[in-house]
């Protein structure tokens, strides 16, 4: 996708997602056979509830029959939230990920494994687990420090802990494809 068809589809749908109280995350065009897959991922602090996307994914499909940005070639449209495996790269990625188990790969080229506590603007808190019986300790970074970070799926995750499976795999669903 070229730089002038990613900012005009930015400029086009950024506008549906804030009315739909969703911020767009990512807009992406890859080729799938003889069409185009047009992928477009929200997000938004609360979580992503299907009848939200379902409504956007009309908007948008209405607003791009309107617009000449995709062209006249043929393109499948794929309305979805982020995934468990997508990068956390922005502040606020990391702020809805509050409880949950990261792994993240530091400036110095060492990895770290710990859940998240807090974010503010400059950085996060971790609490990184103990080893072999002993308590976790606490551990602040700064986004600067902090080159690659995901999320770490818990199957066997205690229940008295902030999330449960059923909220990570309520908030990781792809909702809505459609073909124009």
């Amino acid at each position: 996708m070229s730089t002038t068809q990613s900012h005009r589809l930015r400029e086009l749908l950024e506008p549906l997602a804030d009315a739909a109280g969703l911020d767009l995350e990512e807009v992406a065009v890859t080729p799938a056979g003889r069409r185009r897959l047009l992928r477009v991922v929200v997000d938004s602090d609360t979580g992503v509830e299907l009848d939200t996307v379902a409504a956007l994914s009309r908007q948008i499909s209405e607003a791009l029959d309107d617009s000449d940005v995709m062209g006249g070639a043929p393109y499948v449209l794929e309305v979805t939230s982020p995934g468990t495996d997508r990068p956390l790269t922005e502040p606020r990625h990391f702020a809805r990920n509050t409880g949950r188990l990261i792994t993240a790969r530091l400036a110095d080229d060492t990895s770290l494994t710990a859940r998240i506590t807090g974010v503010d603007d400059s950085g996060v808190d971790l609490e990184v687990p103990g080893v072999k019986g002993r308590k976790p300790t606490a551990r602040r970074l700064a986004f600067a420090e902090i080159t690659r970070a995901k999320v770490e799926i818990e199957f066997n995750r205690k229940s008295n802990d902030t999330d449960d499976a059923s909220d990570l795999a309520a908030s990781d669903v792809d909702e809505s494809t459609e073909e124009a």
